[in-house]
């Protein structure tokens, strides 16, 4: 069994009340039961974490390699387009990772276009709402069970 962790980084507790026209209407909650839902039918424990702080999201990449965490899937939300911090933090910890978005970022304001992430994950998804986590973990699983020796 692996640990995958789920980060969410700002304004992502607000999913199912903001923006839904361009979020969707289900809940952090919902989303996340989803996840642990999908994770035990394929042996795999998800690990949750959203914050609106970057260094608290940076503290937990950083916190994930001592926790064994062997798969982190992050949308890192507006960070995404700003944090060299967590691009720093990824590299440093070398957990294979998946930038995952719910919105079609290339759909939207030109700024959402740049990712400080994009180029060190091993894949982006974007622009298929909550059904963005299922697929990030579907490649996600593909890519454990590629490591397991």
């Amino acid at each position: 069994m692996s640990k995958i962790l789920v980060l969410q980084g700002p304004n992502l507790n607000l999913l199912g009340t903001r923006e839904p026209s361009i979020y969707g209407s289900q809940t952090l909650a919902d989303i996340q039961a989803d996840i642990d839902k999908l994770c035990r039918a394929r042996g795999h424990k998800a690990l949750h974490f959203q914050s609106n702080a970057e260094h608290e999201l940076v503290n937990a990449i950083q916190n994930a390699k001592q926790d064994n965490i062997e798969f982190i899937v992050i949308n890192a939300a507006a960070l995404t387009h700003t944090s060299v911090a967590l691009r720093d933090a990824l590299s440093a910890v070398g957990i294979a990772f998946i930038e995952c978005h719910l919105s079609n970022v290339y759909s939207r304001e030109a700024f959402r276009h740049h990712s400080y992430l994009a180029d060190i994950a091993i894949g982006v998804i974007s622009g298929f709402g909550a059904q963005s986590y299922e697929l990030a973990l579907i490649a996600a699983f593909a890519h454990l069970e590629q490591s397991d020796p």
